[in-house]
């Protein structure tokens, strides 16, 4: 059975007063290999506990997660799982631990025991991938925000894993940053044929996913493309450019009503034009 199942998930912890707090609540989700996944909702709501729970770095309380048919309960399989499932946090200097960029991307190969040549195989494939060859001499401490970011996600390809799940990598990156790991993540999901399970509170972030998950107190509000949640009121802030192609409509131009991405709004206008020449 290939792809992530959450069955009837609940995860509970214990606050300071040793009471029970619910974090997630009979999460039922299936997650399909080569989906390019959003996930959104306000703090609180249950993201990174979702997250967690998608490698085993978290447990359910009730319910199973599976992962290729994996279940993440059984310990045997947690190794192979956290192969096939890794994890980008929000900020890359916690994930970096190697002096040298090369070195941080062949720590992981290195564990899993294999030959000298593969590992500096693997290691020149993800580099040209997140376009940092010329760099692999350098320290990552020297790097900018999002080229750090981008070393993060290559020291875990090099692991060659299934599936990418990145915690609000682009909240400390500025505009040029963050569009940058964007578009690396668009290219792994269509080329490399990753899965990317992407937990962002920023909609433009998301508006070229597959589907658009949104929690609210634990819970699955509704699991939907980009358009039609971004067009669903009082649920979440459109993007902007969804929101300049709900005002068009409004005015009479007869915009794609699936417009979510600059790109799209810039095809659909120019079919629009062609109709009328």
């Amino acid at each position: 059975m290939q792809g992530i199942q959450l069955q009837n998930v609940t995860k509970e912890y214990a606050n300071s007063q040793g009471q029970k707090v619910c974090a997630l609540k009979a999460v039922n989700l299936s997650i399909r290999p080569g989906e390019f996944v959003g996930i959104a909702g306000k703090n609180g709501s249950g993201k990174t506990t979702l997250a967690r729970l998608l490698n085993g770095l978290l447990l359910p309380s009730d319910g199973r997660v599976i992962v290729n048919g994996m279940d993440t309960r059984q310990r045997r399989y947690i190794k192979e799982i956290r192969r096939q499932v890794a994890m980008v946090f929000q900020n890359p200097d916690n994930q970096l631990v190697s002096p040298v960029i090369e070195e941080e991307i062949a720590f992981g190969p290195e564990n899993l025991d294999l030959t000298e040549e593969e590992i500096e195989r693997r290691v020149d494939e993800v580099l040209q991938i997140v376009g940092l060859s010329e760099l692999r001499h350098l320290s990552p401490h020297m790097l900018s925000g999002g080229q750090k970011q981008r070393v993060a996600i290559a020291a875990v390809l090099a692991m060659r894993p299934a599936y990418l799940v990145l915690d609000e990598p682009t909240s400390m990156l500025d505009q040029t940053g963050r569009r940058g790991i964007l578009d690396y993540l668009r290219k792994l999901n269509r080329r490399q044929g990753i899965t990317i399970i992407l937990i962002s509170h920023n909609m433009e972030d998301l508006a070229g996913a597959d589907r658009i998950i949104l929690l609210q107190e634990g819970s699955i509000v509704y699991d939907a493309p980009p358009w039609e949640a971004f067009n669903r009121e009082n649920k979440i802030k459109p993007p902007n450019i969804v929101r300049l192609a709900q005002m068009l409509r409004k005015s009479g131009y007869l915009l794609d009503e699936k417009i979510t991405t600059l790109e799209q709004m810039e095809n659909s206008i120019c079919r629009l034009l062609k109709s009328t020449t």
